[in-house]
């Protein structure tokens, strides 16, 4: 079972007013094992960066304005992520995000590249109700080492979301049971407007 491990770092918080991706990072699981192949890039948004999400991951427009554009690395992201289930860390969001770019680049949903997405914000929420399920929280809760994250980074929260995924689903129920499609999530963010931001 293939698996990739998703994160994007953005200029806010909502696509549909003009937000855009500015980092892209995919970690590769391979029948649950990390198998050192990854996919990570800068990307240029083409537009300013507000003041809140600098504070969070401390990408600059100055920093970005010579990395490439999201049309320019789409076609390499896609081949690397195609037929793998996606796991990601409150689905909507990333997915919200990166569904606006392929449109934006003349390219299909998400939904026609990976079949499944286990979104494992929903999976903590439910392990976990009622207490703190963002990324630090996670990490806290299985005793994972994250004290070298200062800053949101796209690599860095795709490395340690792994290693929170391996622990969370040990022992759990069958994949099947535990994933939504992409048009699920797709539905949902449609549905719900914008999507749960706590924070990574």
């Amino acid at each position: 079972m293939r698996q990739i491990v998703l994160d994007t770092e953005t200029t806010g918080l909502d696509p549909k007013s003009g937000h855009r991706i500015i980092e892209l990072a995919c970690v590769e699981l391979i029948d649950r094992k990390k198998t050192g192949l990854h996919f990570h890039r800068y990307i240029n948004p083409e537009c300013e960066i507000d003041a809140g999400a600098v504070a969070v991951h401390g990408l600059t427009y100055e920093r970005l304005r010579n990395e490439a554009k999201f049309a320019d690395i789409a076609a390499s992201f896609l081949e690397f992520i195609e037929g793998a289930e996606l796991v990601i860390h409150n689905a909507p969001f990333d997915v919200g995000f990166l569904n606006n770019e392929l449109d934006l680049a003349g390219l299909s949903a998400l939904s026609n590249y990976c079949p499944r997405i286990t979104d494992t914000l929903n999976l903590a929420k439910n392990q976990h109700p009622g207490k703190k399920n963002s990324l630090n929280a996670l990490c806290d809760r299985y005793q994972i080492d994250n004290s070298h994250r200062t800053v949101h980074g796209a690599l860095l929260d795709t490395e340690l979301l792994a290693e929170v995924y391996l622990v969370m689903t040990k022992d759990a129920e069958p994949p099947e049971r535990r994933m939504l499609t992409t048009q699920q999530v797709d539905e949902l963010n449609k549905l719900f407007g914008l999507p749960d931001t706590e924070p990574l």
